[in-house]
This record gives structure tokens, C-alpha cells and sequence, in this order.
């Protein structure tokens, strides 16, 4: 009797810990599920950001760009007399007696 008593007990037991493992590991999973669960909204956020932060890049490389064309056409106005007779007289609209000029429109 003492016997079956403990055989039933270790069956018991045995039934039981099989359950906790059950219980601990769906206890992991679903920890799993809280942790991935609260990083989308992050990894949406810092997708939005990124979009930003290239947006921005590319209005500073765009803003750099035309900073330096117009340094360029400053020191060339400055310092270059043929350039300056050119802008001038293509702004002016004033050409040389024979002189052939063509003019091009650009996009506006």
C-alpha cells in the first residue's frame, strides 16, 4: 500500500513539473510577444526620424551646392574682368557690332 502510495506521488510530482515547464515556457513566449510588442511603435518612430534626418541631409547638400555656385560666380564677378564683361552685358542685353549671340532658356 505504501508503495502504490508512492508510486501515485512521484506520478503526481512527475505530472506536475511537466506542467510548470509547459507553464514556463509559455510564460517566456508570451514575455517574448510584450518585448517585440513595444518595439514596433519604436522602430516606427526611428523610421520616421530617419526619414527626416535624410530629408534634411539632402536640403543641406542641396542648400552647400548653390552656396558654393554662388561663391564661384562672387569671386569670378570680383575678380575676373571677362566674366564680369559677359554677366553684364548678357544681363544688359548688349552685344558688338557684327557679333552673333545665342541665348538659351533655362528651366524656370
Amino acid at each position: 500500500m505504501a508503495g502504490l502510495k508512492l508510486t501515485r506521488l512521484e506520478a503526481r510530482t512527475r505530472v506536475i513539473q511537466g506542467l510548470e515547464r509547459v507553464v514556463f515556457v509559455m510564460f517566456c513566449i508570451s514575455l517574448g510577444f510584450v518585448v517585440v510588442a513595444t518595439a514596433f511603435p519604436q522602430r516606427r518612430e526611428l523610421e520616421k526620424l530617419e526619414a527626416k534626418l535624410e530629408l534634411a541631409k539632402q536640403r543641406e547638400a542641396t542648400i552647400n551646392a548653390d552656396r558654393e555656385y554662388h561663391q564661384v560666380e562672387y569671386r569670378a564677378l570680383r575678380e575676373d574682368p571677362s566674366y564680369l564683361e559677359i554677366h553684364a552685358r548678357d544681363r544688359l542685353d548688349y552685344y558688338r557690332e557684327g557679333e552673333r549671340v545665342l541665348k538659351f532658356r533655362g528651366e524656370r
